[in-house]
């Protein structure tokens, strides 16, 4: 409805000084005064003049009475003044040629801002610990943050998705260690990661047994194999590298299903010889204070705890490698922006070191964005996993692919094989996926399986049918003469349209805020308002070849709008339900 706010806006502000004493206010600021009404009987749009009587020092009554007159006889839009609002309903031939010309024109580049080109945003994303399974709570960073990259790349952004994974630190002693006491490679080739945490959690078991008899043997041995690996000792490095290779073909298997490329899986080990410099700049710039033998950033100025640098022993901790890969990815990328999706439990660490990075008098400072979200817990069946009581993810998309398998079987008795297991993946993995991102990502997700898995209520399953249903229409609909007039005449198109037109608008606030469910809470709406019309109006049997037309090219804007809006949120489009 971008188009109509700015019509309205711009015939308001043109007639303003006529109507009050040569008074001025910029079509910009109108447009940003319009809004929605909260019921379809007030019309399509609406100016409150409330905040308009300040500058025109009238009455909000007199104001709306008064702004109305200036509408009289308008071709696009009618205009009624109630109670200190203006009140607009857009023409159903303006509103048909507006938003159908433009979506059918458009087609998949329809509702994009066009406004990050020539632009570039690193994100940071997903970022799994190696030698550790996907669990849930990897589920809200990687399809959070592949979300954002697909909306910024939609709105024209040069994109560079990064894996940071977890790849360095004394738990790789550990695991060296453990291998070399009890691992065998024929095993753990056929295990994978399973394994490997079998072997995490058999030497931290006996390293506490230990402890609790007063001994260190063994954690003192796996505090030397990761010295050893930092020293390049060959063969520490040889099974570090392994370890890396098994747990990546673990993780490719979850981001093939939810269709996820990522641009660079430079984990933490990659910044190991590119702090040292960071370091030193800190300490040249006197910002380096020794707390206790420690290495710190004071920021209590700022109102944060101080931002620990170096150990007592001289290691490093998180933010020296963050500051140290953030300016890695600026000197590489050029980033015009650095997205970073974490739990909010890391908003203090990022608060800090992005604090540290702007008292060093790095520019790109002001470009880091952190977006947090909240945790996630399952309520319900508990799935079955070998890790304890971690809800691995492999198992969550594996129960709700085997359920949707079984649902669309008893639909489809005659469907192959082959077909029925597509089907099952993408809407079982899709069930979760859109579960989870229907939700504000800041808040915490309580996830009830059998309620995502519904084919009713505002789930994947209902929008991927919805979608389902738009292509069949329009398969039946082959050999219909093109539209030639948009014939629109039930109040259900006219919704129909509106929820289309507001596609822009909700693509660039999910833009601005970081907020996917932006996008996922418009698919309901387009979904409720398609699913209404398909009820409600006669499309291929309508009376007269114009209706059916115009019909017709509703469905096709609706297919598409539908189809973009999937790609946005790392849904799949499926054809048959």
């Amino acid at each position: 409805m971008q188009t109509f706010k700015d019509y309205i806006a711009e015939k308001i502000s043109a007639s303003l000084p006529g109507l009050f004493g040569g008074a001025v206010i910029p079509d910009g600021e109108l447009r940003e005064l319009i809004e929605y009404p909260p019921d379809a009987s007030m019309g399509d749009l609406a100016l409150p003049c409330f905040k308009l009587s300040r500058t025109l020092r009238r009455s909000p009554v007199q104001i709306a009475l008064a702004l109305a007159g200036a509408f009289d006889g308008d071709s696009k839009v009618k205009a009624a003044a109630l109670n200190g609002y203006l009140n607009f309903t857009v023409d159903n031939a303006a509103l048909a040629e507006g938003v159908l010309g433009e979506v059918l024109s458009k087609g998949e580049r329809y509702g994009s801002p066009e406004n990050g080109h020539g632009k570039t945003v690193v994100l940071d994303y997903s970022s799994p610990n190696v030698a550790k399974p996907f669990h849930i709570g990897h589920l809200g960073t990687t399809v959070i943050g592949h979300s954002l990259k697909k909306l910024h790349e939609f709105a024209g952004y040069k994109c560079v998705g990064i894996n940071y994974l977890g790849d360095w630190g004394t738990q790789f002693g550990k695991m060296i260690c453990a291998y070399k006491k009890w691992g065998n490679r024929d095993e753990i080739e056929a295990g994978g990661v399973d394994r490997l945490v079998e072997l995490y959690v058999r030497i931290n078991n006996a390293i506490e047994a230990e402890k609790a008899e007063g001994k260190t043997a063994l954690a003192d041995e796996s505090r030397a194999e990761f010295h050893n690996l930092e020293l390049g000792d060959k063969d520490n490095i040889a099974l570090w590298k392994w370890f890396v290779e098994i747990s990546l073909n673990e993780y490719s298997k979850t981001y093939r299903q939810l269709d996820i490329e990522f641009d660079s899986y430079a984990g933490e080990s990659f910044y190991t010889d590119k702090m040292p410099a960071q370091v030193e700049k800190l300490r040249q710039m006197g910002l380096l204070k020794i707390d206790d033998g420690a290495s710190i950033v004071d920021l209590g100025e700022y109102g944060m705890p101080p931002c620990l640098i170096l150990k007592k022993d001289g290691s490093t901790l998180y933010p020296t490698r963050d500051i140290a890969a953030a300016n890695y990815r600026y000197e590489t990328y050029h980033f015009d922006k650095a997205i970073y999706v974490t739990s909010a439990a890391q908003s203090l660490h990022f608060a800090q070191w992005f604090k540290v990075v702007e008292l060093m008098g790095y520019d790109w400072s002001k470009n880091l964005v952190h977006v947090p979200y909240g945790t996630v817990s399952i309520n319900g069946a508990k799935l079955a996993t070998r890790t304890g009581n971690v809800i691995l993810l492999r198992d969550l998309f594996s129960q709700a692919i085997e359920k949707v398998d079984a649902i669309t079987a008893e639909k489809n008795p005659g469907m192959s094989d082959e077909k029925r297991a597509e089907i099952a993946e993408a809407v079982g993995v899709g069930a979760v996926v859109f579960y989870y991102l229907s939700n504000n990502r800041i808040k915490d997700i309580n996830f009830m399986l059998e309620d995502a898995l519904s084919y009713e209520g505002n789930t994947g399953p209902y929008v991927q049918y919805t979608y389902a249903r738009s292509c069949s229409v329009l398969e039946k609909s082959e050999g219909v003469s093109p539209v030639t007039k948009y014939r629109i005449t039930t109040d259900d198109e006219h919704e129909l349209l509106k929820v289309l037109a507001q596609f822009p608008e909700r693509v660039s606030a999910a833009i601005e805020a970081y907020e996917p469910s932006y996008i996922t809470r418009y698919i309901l709406d387009l979904a409720a308002a398609f699913n209404r019309f398909y009820h409600n109006c006669q499309i291929l049997t309508a009376d007269d070849p114009e209706t059916v037309a115009a019909r017709i090219a509703e469905t096709k804007a609706v297919n598409t709008v539908l189809g973009t809006a999937f790609g946005l949120i790392c849904l799949k489009k499926t054809t048959q339900i």
